[in-house]
C-alpha cells in the first residue's frame, strides 16, 4: 500500500453490488477495496482485523443492518480507534428516518446507491481525509430538520479556543482536515489535534456529532450551509 491510497471496505448483502462497487474503485489509482461483508456484524469483524479507511456500509442487511453496525463501531471508537474506521452510508432509500439514523449513528456521510461514480469516489475520498459527505439530494431535507431543532445555546461552546472554534466551523461547513490545514497554515496533525480536543470538551463521539452542535449552538447557521 502507498501512502496516499485509501483502503476501502464494502458491506452489502448483494455479491452483485459489491462487485460492481469494487469494479468502480478499483479502477481508481488511488482506491483499493481490502474486504468485503455480507452483513452487518461481519463488517464488525473485518474492521477488527483489517486496516480499513473507509468502510461502505448498506442500511438493508441481514443479521445486522448497516446502521446498528455503525452504532458499534462508534461506540468503541474510544477504546481502539484503528477499529472503527469511518463509515460512509451506501443505500437505495431516501427515507427521512435511514438519513437522521445514519447520523445519528455516527456515518461520516450518506450517499445513495445510484449517484454518479465520480460523486462516490469523491465521496470516500473526503471520508478519508477526515470530512463529511451528504448526497445534494438529501441535504435539503437534512438541514430543514436541522432548522426545527435548533435552538442557539452559544454556551455550549466556551470551554472551546478560538482555534478551535473556527476549526469546528470549517467542519460544520464541509471542510475537511487538509482543506482545514491549507485555510489555517498549520499541519494536518495540529488539525487533528485541535478536533480530537474539542471531541472531548463537546463530549462529542465523532465529527458527526460535533457539526450537529454547531449547528443547535448558533455557531454556523444551517440556512447558511
Amino acid at each position: 500500500m502507498t501512502d496516499s491510497e485509501v483502503r476501502v471496505a464494502i458491506a452489502d448483502d448483494q455479491a452483485l453490488v459489491r462487485a460492481g462497487l469494487r469494479m468502480i474503485l478499483e479502477a481508481e489509482h488511488d482506491l483499493r477495496v481490502v474486504a468485503e461483508a455480507a452483513d452487518g456484524l461481519q463488517a464488525l469483524e473485518i474492521a477488527t482485523t483489517t486496516p480499513i479507511d473507509v468502510l461502505l456500509m448498506d442500511v438493508r442487511m441481514p443479521r445486522m443492518d448497516g446502521l446498528e453496525a455503525t452504532r458499534r463501531l462508534i461506540a468503541r471508537r474510544s477504546a481502539d480507534p484503528s477499529t472503527s474506521p469511518p463509515v460512509l452510508i451506501l443505500t437505495t432509500f431516501e427515507d427521512d428516518d435511514v438519513l437522521w439514523g445514519a447520523i445519528e449513528a455516527g456515518a461520516a456521510g450518506f450517499v445513495l446507491k445510484d449517484t454518479p461514480a465520480d460523486d462516490l469516489v469523491a465521496a470516500i475520498r473526503t471520508t478519508a481525509g477526515g470530512g463529511s459527505w451528504l448526497d445534494p439530494r438529501v441535504t435539503p431535507r437534512l438541514l430543514a430538520r436541522l432548522r426545527t431543532q435548533v435552538r442557539p445555546d452559544a454556551s455550549t461552546l466556551e470551554d472551546l479556543t478560538a482555534r478551535e472554534l473556527e476549526v469546528l466551523e470549517m467542519m460544520a461547513r464541509g471542510a475537511t482536515n487538509p482543506e482545514i490545514a491549507a485555510h489555517l497554515y498549520v499541519s494536518e496533525r495540529t488539525v487533528k489535534s485541535h478536533v480530537g480536543n474539542l471531541f472531548t470538551k463537546l463530549g462529542a463521539r465523532d465529527r458527526a456529532a460535533a457539526i450537529l452542535i454547531a449547528f443547535r449552538s448558533g455557531l454556523v447557521d444551517p440556512n447558511s450551509v
